[in-house]
């Protein structure tokens, strides 16, 4: 069969090495799957399925280092996890038959049980069978949160394949983000990274497990892993099982260019992942375990599940590479899909296979190619204050017609008069260089614009309220890069962060006295809007403000680095830098008590909110662009991200964003359509629940309309305003100098305050 594209050439810094218990292993899952009903009689594999896939050499190539008693759990697992794929396919998504497959789906928890003392249902099939004994011998020696992990990546990993038969269903090609983020659960690697920690005997400790720099290690590993199978798989998936979820076939779509081409585009975004992972660990895991505190052996164990991690994406390739269950060359004419006579097992040239033991990954040079050299080189060289031209703005789709609060007009007058109280427009006492903000300034952010477009049924309490968040949110990200950003001082920008928590009190009582306008006003608003709330609201509203304000600690880092982000990085954390979090969780709890929690958790929720606050994030790169790249010398900007990326001029950037927001703003309406219905039903929302959510999505349809209004209309992106603000006189300052004042915050020029929006 022929080929449809040439395989790139893959970056791979770490060598493969080999599980010197793979036969017994492979010995050992073979009994296992028979005892287990997934072999003779199955109707899915029979004996030389499972022989010519050789789970057992993805294993030992993913495991190089564990005992053969571990080497055999976790190829069991493997061979579970793939027999379960292919079951669901043939039984579910080849007649498409949703609710067969959603009720089979909704058995398989109960063989997951947190308590390895309870008791689990009769088995009634192959897979059901399998999981009960893979979980009882798995999960005994390993503690509450990691079951409660394992078991969550578990359950994603099953219940988003109906995902997949839904896209199957409408055929329909997912856009780049919503492949991403679904591909992790459905993909299964986040579930690999789990085991990974088993394998070594290494649990990332609870207190840090959540972390940023963790999640970001466990989510590039998923998606360089996904990639790869992609570009491995594009032939079987595509060609014989009518699959709509690939990477390649993705940015084949998205982007209207060849098969080859998007292959290509695919590998760029699996060795971006791939270097990702790499500046996480060597530049973000120190600070971390600083942080938290941990001792030398929690930190050992860390470092151990990164090398698990390392060495579960050499050997995933390495097998990707000899399993005849994919398109790789090695088989093209060989008619009955088996290794040649060298054997599954031979070493390839290049690697050390005949080193093994601690230490010796580092045996083999790293291998890389020119392009991934290049492209790295790309991401820490961008050049700022480069003269761009007042921004660019193409046609952006907007199904959606504005309405605004007809208190518009006083809410102005009342947010003037707030910002005044509140001290946010002169300069703040003992800070170098705070005075970020003076009145004409403000009135150019024009923020009760903003809100009026967002809520614009609210009464004139809300629309004041909404307008106070937008003015503080926009404040306080003009003030962290003027204060904080040209000293690089990220110590006094974590301080900071750490006192404004103390102004968001979870009981709603006493706060310490404000020590300047971004504390006094954070503090007023706080007591405004979470003192009617109850617990749980108040917890959510304080998380998404602490988001926001710890996205830009991690603006900061880059700054210092000169780094233009990873395009899947940046895509997720600017979700947080332009505080949608916040915006999004004041609508949601208007509706929280007649909704229940647990929907708002729901994948079609999460995609819904993801696509609209995209829409809006790029919606701003685009409006911003002169602001940022010519006038703030940032680096955290989609349309640079792009041409960093695709190594592109500025125009094609533009194009390449605005595509990108144009499918974001048609899966809002297709989630809106199709799948929340679905949802209703699965969840079996009464008529008022079902109300109060096709509420929200009106509200988020007002929440893009108005956001887009707010960027159209204001001077704050438009270039006289940004030359008067450049020129604006800054009083002279004179500070402490010596060791130990860089937190005195040397005064910048005032256009190098990056601010979004």
């Amino acid at each position: 069969m022929t080929q449809p594209f040439q395989l790139p050439d893959f970056y791979m810094p770490y060598p493969a090495r080999l599980n010197p218990h793979v036969q017994e292993a492979r010995e050992h899952s073979t009994r296992w799957a028979r005892e287990r009903g997934m072999l003779e009689g199955s109707g899915i594999w029979e004996q030389e399925d499972l022989d010519a896939h050789d789970y057992a050499l993805l294993c030992a190539y993913t495991h190089p280092d564990c005992s053969g008693a571990e080497l055999s759990l976790v190829t069991d697992w493997y061979v579970w996890v793939f027999f379960f794929d292919d079951h669901f396919l043939e039984t579910f998504k080849r007649s498409q038959d949703r609710a067969a497959g959603k009720a089979y789906l909704d058995r398989l928890p109960a063989f997951m049980p947190m308590d390895p003392a309870a008791g689990t249902p009769e088995p009634t099939n192959p897979v059901e069978a399998g999981l009960a004994d893979l979980w009882a011998r798995t999960v005994p020696s390993m503690s509450p949160d990691w079951r409660a992990r394992f078991r969550e990546s578990t359950e994603n990993l099953l219940n988003e394949s109906l995902w997949e038969l839904s896209n199957i269903n409408i055929d329909r090609v997912p856009n780049p983000v919503e492949y991403i983020e679904m591909r992790r659960k459905v993909g299964g690697a986040p579930w690999s990274a789990g085991l990974v920690e088993h394998a070594v005997g290494a649990e990332a400790p609870a207190v840090i497990a959540g972390s940023r720099p963790m999640r970001v290690l466990r989510d590039a590993f998923a998606d360089a892993v996904h990639l790869r199978n992609d570009l491995f798989s594009y032939q079987r998936e595509i060609e014989d099982e009518g699959e709509l979820s690939n990477g390649v076939l993705v940015l084949e779509t998205f982007l209207c260019c060849t098969t080859q081409e998007a292959a290509d585009s695919v590998n760029e975004l699996l060795t971006s992942r791939l270097q990702q992972f790499e500046d996480t660990a060597l530049t973000e895991l120190g600070p971390l375990f600083a942080e938290h505190g941990l001792d030398p052996a929690a930190c050992a164990g860390v470092l151990a599940y990164v090398k698990g991690l390392q060495d579960w994406q050499s050997g995933g390739h390495e097998w990707h590479m000899r399993s005849s269950r994919y398109m790789n060359g090695a088989h093209a004419n060989d008619p009955d899909g088996v290794h040649d006579a060298d054997g599954p097992d031979k070493a390839p040239a290049w690697s050390p296979f005949a080193l093994s033991g601690l230490g010796t990954s580092a045996a083999s040079l790293p291998l890389t190619t020119g392009r991934a050299e290049a492209a790295r080189t790309r991401r820490f060289s961008h050049v700022p204050f480069q003269r761009t031209g007042p921004s660019l703005l193409p046609d952006f789709l907007m199904p959606f017609t504005l309405r605004l609060n007809q208190h518009l007009p006083t809410a102005r007058d009342h947010l003037l008069a707030w910002a005044h109280r509140m001290g946010i427009l002169g300069p703040q006492p003992g800070i170098p260089h705070a005075h970020v903000w003076d009145e004409r300034r403000m009135l150019a952010a024009d923020l009760p614009l903003c809100a009026a477009g967002i809520h614009p049924d609210g009464s004139l309490d809300e629309l004041d309220l909404a307008s106070g968040w937008l003015a503080w949110g926009t404040y306080a990200d003009d003030y962290y890069p003027a204060v904080f950003g040209r000293t690089h001082d990220l110590v006094g920008a974590r301080a900071c962060n750490a006192r404004l928590g103390a102004f968001m009190p979870l009981d709603a009582g006493p706060t310490p006295a404000p020590a300047n306008a971004l504390e006094r006003s954070l503090a007023d608003l706080w007591s405004r809007t979470a003192g009617p709330m109850a617990d749980p609201a108040r917890r959510e509203l304080r998380k998404a403000v602490e988001n926001m304000t710890a996205s830009w600690l991690w603006e900061l880092a880059n700054h210092t680095k000169n780094r233009i982000p990873d395009p899947v990085d940046y895509i997720e954390m600017r979700r947080h830098t332009f505080g949608s979090d916040l915006t999004m969780s004041l609508c949601r709890l208007a509706r929280g008590r007649r909704v229940p929690p647990e929907i708002y958790r729901s994948g079609p929720v999460r995609s819904l909110e993801n696509a609209a606050m995209d829409y809006a994030t790029l919606l701003n790169d685009v409006f911003s662009y002169q602001k940022e790249i010519e006038f703030e010398g940032e680096v955290h900007n989609g349309v640079l991200v792009v041409q960093n990326f695709f190594d592109c001029d500025y125009p094609a950037g533009v194009a390449v964003v605005n595509d990108l927001m144009a499918s974001r703003m048609r899966q809002f309406q297709h989630v809106a359509a199709h799948e929340f219905p679905v949802l209703y039903d699965d969840f079996g929302l009464g008529p008022e629940a079902r109300k109060a959510m096709d509420g929200y999505v009106e509200e988020l349809r007002d929440w893009m309309s108005g956001i887009l209004n707010w960027h159209r209309e204001v001077p704050r992106y438009r270039e006289e305003e940004l030359i008067r603000a450049q020129r604006r006189p800054v009083a002279p300052w004179q500070g402490p100098t010596g060791l130990g004042t860089s937190a005195a915050r040397v005064p910048v020029p005032a256009g190098a305050a990056g601010a979004r929006p």
